[in-house]
């Protein structure tokens, strides 16, 4: 079975004030929530069931996508009471999923095929796969690099290209049966725990679409680019 847990329980701080009142996976793109959306695709993508990590206005979500069977997926709850990080409520409620399973954060966009990360997962069995994207950054000033108070270099206003992580992961059961349940543990601390470690983690690179709904200007991008993405976003 395919299953995917989504991360749905932050406050969205930095997407106010669209998230006073509502969860951010609820802001709406076009006719439907963001985690309509998301929802909508794994099941295209084969998955059965997703568990929704839910906290911060939680109850609206549950009201709102209900049992998922209007989207063609089996949808059950974890409800966060106290703040446990991105990882911490998968921990808590490892006994709800399977061996290998896909963890991912609730207010994304992209086109990302959701199932080929799982089973990349499932084939290579690292302890964790993580998508990632290259995420140009230009820099706004002349950079210098100095030694001993020379300037030894000079760089005007460059582009640093950085790989960074999608916020959609493959993992196991295994990986996470080392941490305590209860205990607040965040996605870079698993990273760092599994580096320290010597355990293998593998990147699944994408190069389509691919936008974190994190901030106004974010939502902003995401009304301008899904009339044009729908068709691709949702297969229809």
């Amino acid at each position: 079975m395919r299953h995917a847990v989504l991360l749905a329980g932050g406050r969205g701080t930095r997407l106010r004030p669209y998230t006073t009142s509502l969860p951010k996976p609820l802001v709406p793109l076009g006719e439907q929530s963001v985690v309509e959306i998301v929802l909508r695709q794994l099941a295209r993508h084969g998955f059965e069931r997703a568990t929704l990590a839910i906290g911060h206005l939680g109850h609206l979500i549950e009201a709102v996508v209900g049992d998922g069977s209007q989207w063609g997926i089996s949808v059950d709850y974890v409800t966060e009471d106290e703040p446990l990080g991105t990882i911490g409520p998968v921990v808590a409620n490892l006994d709800r999923f399977p061996d290998h399973f896909l963890v991912m954060n609730g207010d994304l966009l992209t086109d990302l095929d959701y199932g080929a990360v799982l089973e990349r997962h499932m084939e290579r069995q690292p302890a964790l796969t993580i998508a990632t994207y290259r995420r140009q950054v230009p820099i706004e000033f002349g950079v210098l690099e100095t030694e001993d108070d020379r300037v030894v270099a000079f760089r005007e206003k460059p582009t640093l290209d950085y790989t960074v992580s999608m916020g959609v992961n493959g993992i196991s059961r295994s990986t996470l049966e080392a941490f305590a349940p209860g205990q607040p543990l965040g996605f870079d601390g698993l990273v760092l725990h599994l580096l320290e470690a010597g355990a293998r983690i593998d990147a699944y690179p994408f190069a389509g679409y691919w936008l974190d709904i994190g901030r106004p200007e974010d939502y902003d991008q995401a009304n301008a680019d899904y009339p044009r993405l729908r068709q691709v976003l949702l297969g229809q």
